[in-house]
C-alpha cells in the first residue's frame, strides 16, 4: 500500500487574505499557533472540525484548502 498524504493550501490562503499571521488563523480557529504551523507543514492532519473552521475563515470549500492523495 503506497503512502498518503493530506494537502494543503493554507499558506497561499493567508497570504491571499491580507497575510493573515499563523496566529491570526489560530485565534479564528481555537487552536494554537503551532497547531497551525503543523498543519501547513503537512506534519499534523487536523480534526473534521477544524478542517471546516479553517475553510470557513477563508469561505472556500473544504476541498479549495485540504486535499488528500495516495502515492
Amino acid at each position: 500500500m503506497g503512502k498518503t498524504h493530506v494537502r494543503n493550501t493554507l499558506r497561499r490562503l493567508r497570504f491571499d487574505a491580507d497575510e493573515m499571521t499563523q496566529a491570526a488563523l489560530a485565534d479564528h480557529v481555537g487552536v494554537t499557533r503551532q497547531t497551525i504551523v503543523a498543519i501547513e507543514k503537512a506534519h499534523y492532519s487536523p480534526s473534521l472540525e477544524v478542517a471546516f473552521k479553517i475553510a470557513r475563515v477563508f469561505d472556500v470549500p473544504l476541498e479549495q484548502v485540504f486535499s488528500y492523495d495516495e502515492t
